[in-house]
């Protein structure tokens, strides 16, 4: 099915929009085809400041009606003891509550920005969207991560070369209960190295204080060089800080 052909089979929609680059390319689609389209974004403890002002940005950008939900993650338990299916159980949350607002605005289409790179073997999370009834449909399209950058860019969108970008409680070890005080460091350090003009990494939360910085292999000479600069801007409430040289080789 093309994409064209989704949206003329479904001209009213709701769009789970987190403003990273396939949700922005969902949205920008619909509204070029000509849908009736309204995003909604769930903000919550797991996601930075940058990517709730990004979202926004893009939405105004767009044209497209944006309704963000306060959603205090923290107060399910199923999320916060982190276990292994920490992203099966947050997700069909989050779901609960877009549905709400979706039908409550009488939207009965949701979609996300699922493409067809994500594999459902590796995407607890696509479990929920089957179980939900939400469309995905990028993936329904078999428009891949590299076809959305390369039409996203086409289209302007600023977002066509932004990194992926995981929820924080990613960074935190499966098994660890998720504080509140950990997604701050975790935020907080990554803030920092961001605006130190890193990109593509992650800091991970290693109990019982480290951080574990992962970029990749291009940056890791600049990273050492800049050791003091990282350790004044990050270092406060880490026990530690570590430059892991294997896993964003």
């Amino acid at each position: 099915m093309q994409l064209q052909e989704f949206f003329k089979q479904n001209p009213r929609l709701a769009v789970a929009f987190s403003g990273g680059v396939d949700s922005s390319f969902l949205l920008y689609a619909a509204k070029a085809a000509g849908c009736e389209v309204h995003a909604y974004l769930i903000k919550s403890e797991f996601q930075p400041q940058f990517e709730i002002d990004e979202a926004v940005e893009m939405a105004k950008q767009l044209d497209v009606s944006l309704t963000i939900e306060d959603f205090n993650v923290l107060s399910v338990p199923d999320v916060v003891v982190n276990s292994p299916d920490r992203c099966y159980k947050c997700k069909t949350k989050i779901l609960d509550r877009l549905w709400t607002l979706a039908h409550s605005d009488g939207y009965n289409v949701l979609c996300d920005g699922t493409n067809a790179d994500d594999d459902e073997d590796d995407r607890p999370g696509m479990r929920a969207l089957k179980e939900q009834g939400v469309l995905s449909p990028l993936r329904i399209c078999n428009l891949r991560k590299d076809d959305i950058r390369k039409l996203s860019k086409e289209a302007g969108l600023f977002t066509h070369d932004k990194p992926a970008y995981a929820c924080l409680a990613t960074r935190i070890p499966t098994g660890v209960e998720i504080k509140p005080e950990y997604l701050k460091m975790v935020e907080h350090a990554e803030s920092s190295l961001f605006g130190m003009g890193f990109s593509d990494f992650r800091v991970r939360l290693m109990p019982p204080g480290t951080a574990k910085i992962q970029m990749p292999k291009a940056q890791w000479d600049e990273a050492a060089s800049r050791r003091t600069e990282i350790l004044n801007a990050i270092g406060s409430g880490f026990d530690s800080i570590v430059l892991d040289l294997v896993t964003r080789g």
